[in-house]
């Protein structure tokens, strides 16, 4: 059962909706699920299929992408589900709103995962004004972050998510749970509609951290959310301190919410580096 301290909502990071149903009898709930390429080309019947030589024409690859978002939104009809739109670096705008218009039809509980780059927050922009819930994935930045919260201004809590990708700033040295600490301390300034969901998790120090630090959603691998529940589900206690190992500090910076989105520098070579592997691994799957 859920624990009584626990505020953030948790969410399953993944593509394979037997982990779903396993976590939820493992923890007594689970708040929604996030995913991605990445992980649907990880899905066991797709890695079955690719093992035998058979690969996806495109209009299959999205039938089978819309079978697991479904059987997963039946699992956690109240929760929330991220599905993502194919978007490499010659997208456009229009196109990616194309296909999140389809997929927000998709189920009824779900939040269309747009890249925080130019194109993405365009898409959000008309997105947020027809009425579709997103997720703001691969942000990395403080400022990209501030462009998100003024992108969708105007929208009702709970219709949109920004995805700070805590792992693969780490990979790269740098402290990524401080730009989780950034980014709601500058959301503090704001109006309140855009929730910070935490992402890239890679361990139970960053999940323990997020936690403490107030996130509003929490994502996290099948493996990392198992070994929470074998804990006993536990929260920081108040002495909770997090260990950087050493990596190098994201200063908290000063940035006007109140700019337009298009004012902001959303520039991060992580974004296109995501968008890049997002896109290659779903296009293997494609004759």
């Amino acid at each position: 059962m859920r624990p009584q301290k626990l505020k953030a909502r948790i969410f399953l990071d993944g593509g394979n909706p037997d982990e779903t149903k396993d976590l939820i009898k493992r923890l007594g709930f689970l708040d929604g699920q996030t995913t991605n390429p990445t992980l649907i080309a990880k899905n066991p019947e797709a890695r079955k299929r690719l093992e035998k030589g058979e690969k996806f024409s495109k209009e299959e690859i999205l039938v089978f992408y819309q079978g697991v978002v479904k059987t997963v939104s039946d699992l956690i009809p109240r929760g929330s589900v991220s599905v993502e739109v194919y978007a490499d670096a010659r997208t456009s705008a229009e196109d990616m709103l194309r296909q999140g218009r389809v997929m927000f039809g998709w189920v009824p509980n779900a939040h269309i995962k747009f890249p925080t780059s130019r194109e993405g927050l365009k898409a959000a922009e008309q997105a947020v004004k027809a009425g579709l819930r997103v997720n703001m994935t691969l942000c990395f930045s403080q400022e990209q972050a501030a462009a998100v919260h003024a992108a969708t201004r105007g929208a009702k809590k709970g219709n949109v998510f920004v995805s700070p990708f805590v792992g693969r700033l780490d990979d790269r040295g740098e402290n990524g749970m401080e730009v989780i600490d950034d980014i709601i301390r500058m959301y503090k300034q704001g109006d309140g509609h855009v929730e910070v969901l935490t992402a890239s998790v890679r361990t139970h120090e960053h999940f323990m951290e997020a936690l403490r630090l107030g996130s509003d959603i929490i994502t996290a691998p099948y493996e990392i959310l198992t070994a929470w529940g074998e804990k006993g589900l536990p929260v920081p206690p108040p002495d909770y301190r997090y260990d950087s190992k050493g990596m190098i500090g994201i200063p908290y910076r000063d940035i006007d919410l109140a700019k337009k989105w298009e004012e902001y520098d959303i520039r991060h070579d992580l974004t296109d580096k995501g968008m890049e592997r997002f896109s290659a691994d779903w296009n293997a799957l494609i004759k």
